[in-house]
């Protein structure tokens, strides 16, 4: 053998050959066999959650739309009654309560719940000593439980709470937060908003994160105050944030239930005046004599209200972008 032959062996090690072969081959080594992928392997990974959302949302919302449709109560299947439901609804006074109160409640919060996030958001993205602390006492609201939360504000809202005891001692005299019909109300669109600038000012920190310090710079060196910044530059940053918040604060407050519900009882208020839609279902639909395909077709307005405040909101959101 020459020293060319043993310095190209060296040079070009047998060993080196086969993974190289075997990395053409897609990692499958020469004689070994080939595994096929079975058509029904993706489907068997998502069958679990694809299982979770057709019980617990697919087939409840296929059931709602069918029994809108009947005259189905809780122990009675019931027959097939056409339009028989809706056409109940226009002639249904408590019906006509509950949208009013449902819009007027859609009208107070989301307004507050867009504005007044993002100042809390401006505020507590600074970075200065304690910070953390009010961030996380502003968020703890959101991780309360609702029934905890509206028992406490119950409690100080009552008669005999902690607010009217102040109110009474600086001589103002007691309110009837919880028996007036519009206080009650207004009460409870506090209560949604004092809950929810927690959850809508993390998005809002999220989007800001993302907003240029070269701008305020700018605009700052233009002599643009603290204002024209917000107004200028601030607004237009976060713009899509604020109507994602907006979509997601409209469709909850629509469907508002447990913070009316808990302040006003399970007549909805004096003479049943502060009932919303979602309080008219569980309260036709329930119960041994609950009237289900009622409450369903209540349920079916409920949708496609929220659907067309969501589709009003991203219209609006594009006439902007154009």
């Amino acid at each position: 053998m020459t020293t060319s032959t043993v310095s190209s062996a060296a040079a070009s090690p047998p060993e080196r050959v086969e993974p190289r072969r075997a990395a053409r081959s897609g990692g499958r080594r020469p004689g070994s066999p080939i595994r096929r992928q079975l058509p029904t392997s993706p489907w068997l990974f998502a069958a679990p959650g694809l299982l979770i959302v057709g019980a617990f949302s697919l087939y409840p919302f296929i059931s709602t739309l069918v029994n809108a449709f009947t005259d189905r109560r809780t122990l009675i299947p019931g027959q097939f009654v056409g339009l028989a439901n809706f056409e109940e609804l226009l002639h249904d006074d408590m019906f006509w309560i509950g949208l009013r109160n449902s819009t007027l409640y859609v009208l107070g919060v989301v307004p507050a719940l867009v504005i007044l996030p993002l100042l809390l958001a401006m505020l507590v993205q600074r970075h200065i000593p304690g910070i953390t602390f009010f961030r996380s006492a502003f968020y703890t609201p959101v991780v309360a439980s609702i029934v905890v939360v509206g028992l406490i504000w119950v409690w100080m809202l009552d008669d005999r709470g902690l607010v009217n005891a102040v109110l009474e001692a600086v001589g103002v005299g007691k309110v009837g937060f919880l028996s007036d019909q519009w206080l009650l109300l207004g009460s409870a669109m506090a209560v949604t908003v004092w809950k929810g600038l927690g959850y809508y000012m993390i998005i809002y920190l999220a989007a800001l994160a993302n907003v240029p310090r070269e701008l305020h710079e700018a605009a700052a060196v233009d002599g643009a105050g603290p204002v024209r910044r917000f107004v200028t530059v601030t607004v237009p940053a976060v713009r899509s944030t604020m109507v994602l918040v907006g979509a997601l604060s409209s469709v909850a407050a629509f469907k508002v239930f447990s913070e009316v519900y808990l302040m006003a009882g399970p007549s909805g208020g004096p003479a049943g005046e502060d009932t919303t839609l979602v309080m008219l279902v569980q309260r036709v639909g329930t119960g041994l004599s609950g009237r289900v395909g009622y409450a369903s077709a209540i349920s079916v307005v409920v949708f496609v209200v929220t659907v067309a405040l969501m589709l009003l909101v991203l219209r609006a959101d594009r006439r902007e972008d154009a």
